[in-house]
Order: C-alpha cells, then sequence, then structure tokens
C-alpha cells in the first residue's frame, strides 16, 4: 500500500457513503458530493490528488475508509458496495464499447456544464442517465439498500447513481495506481494506518 492507493481507495469509499446517506437520508455531505461530481471530470489529472483536488476535499472518505478498517461495527452496506464497485471495474476493464460509450457520455455532460453548472440537475441527471446506459447493464449490479420512501425520489435516485459513477471512476484510478483488492486483507493495518496519516495532514493544512 501507499498513499496513492490509500487516497484512490478514500475516493471510492467517499462516493459509496455519499451513495449510503443519500438512500438512507434523502441528503448527503454536499462537498463531499461536489468533490465526488468533480473526479468524474477529471480524466487526465497528473496526479491522483490532482483527480480530487486537495486530499482534505476527501475527509469523508478518509474516515469511512479508517472505520471500515478498524471497527467492526462499522456499517458494512458501504464495504459491500465498495467490493462490489471493484469488481464491477473488472467487469467494465472487458467491455471497450461501453468505455467508449462513458468517455462520450461524459464529454456531454462536459458540455452542458457551460450552461447549467458543474452540479446542477440537468448535469446530475445526465451522470444518472450514462450510469443508467452503461455501468447499469454489467454484473455485478452495485445494490443500494435505504429508506424506500428516499428511493422512490427521482433527484435522490439520480445524486445515488451519479456517488456511483463517482465510485466507479476511483476503483479505475485504484487500478490504475496498483491497487488490488487482496491488499485490502493483507495490509488492512497498514492501510489504516496511511490513511490516519492523510488525514490528519489534511486536517493540519486545512487549519
Amino acid at each position: 500500500m501507499n498513499e496513492e492507493r490509500v487516497l484512490a481507495l478514500a475516493g471510492l469509499f467517499q462516493a459509496t457513503s455519499l451513495a449510503q446517506q443519500l438512500a438512507n437520508q434523502g441528503r448527503c455531505d454536499e462537498a463531499a458530493f461536489e468533490t465526488s461530481v468533480d473526479s468524474v471530470f477529471r480524466i487526465d489529472a497528473d496526479s491522483v490528488v490532482g483527480v480530487y483536488g486537495r486530499t482534505s476535499a476527501l475527509r469523508l472518505g478518509l474516515r469511512t475508509l479508517i472505520a471500515q478498517l478498524e471497527d467492526s461495527s462499522s456499517d458494512m452496506a458501504v464495504t459491500r458496495m465498495a467490493i462490489t464497485v471493484m469488481r464491477l471495474e473488472r467487469t467494465l476493464a472487458r467491455h471497450g464499447h461501453l468505455r467508449n460509450d462513458l468517455q462520450q457520455g461524459l464529454l456531454a455532460a462536459q458540455r452542458q456544464i457551460d450552461h447549467f453548472g458543474r452540479y446542477s440537475p440537468q448535469v446530475i441527471g445526465r451522470l444518472a442517465a450514462l450510469y443508467v446506459s452503461t455501468l447499469s447493464t454489467l454484473k455485478p449490479r452495485v445494490m443500494v439498500t435505504g429508506n424506500p420512501q428516499m428511493l422512490r425520489q427521482e433527484t435522490i435516485v439520480e445524486r445515488v447513481r451519479t456517488s456511483l459513477l463517482a465510485a466507479v471512476r476511483s476503483a479505475v484510478l485504484w487500478r490504475q495506481v496498483g491497487g488490488r483488492q487482496w491488499q485490502l486483507l493483507l495490509h488492512r493495518k497498514q492501510c489504516a494506518m496511511l490513511a490516519r496519516g492523510l488525514l490528519t495532514g489534511s486536517t493540519l493544512d486545512n487549519g
């Protein structure tokens, strides 16, 4: 494990945590949500930190990751989602046409940003529709459980799907920097230690 892999993991756990927050409460950490949306569009960033803007933007993800690694009573739904997303990324890697569809869809969403704004309902709706037309056609399907009343509201469902799209983006990044699922099992303590260091550093940097 190294800091780059832990940051990518934090991005993944942040996005799945957001999906779970939305499904249960209908709302989420807005700053973290914006970071996840930003990461979807930063395809050509020159570093892992560059994908998320800054380390402090991943505080929710770092805290969630530490809790999942160290606390046996933590919400395992987030971990289950994260593991499923990692498996989904492996399936996506075998479907070049869907990767191309994703790229074209992101370009179309990028064009909408100039008219509506990056976090507008229109852009979020476009990203959610892109998730449905590409990633949700693959197996394994990412299952999100929560409050049925929340999951019947289209705007909330769109934000959940956008969070899952961001989770897959982080899973792709995790794979690109050498991350593998077995590392989570064999290097749990090291991963948690690195995450704690990054979280502490981000808090100090942010005052």
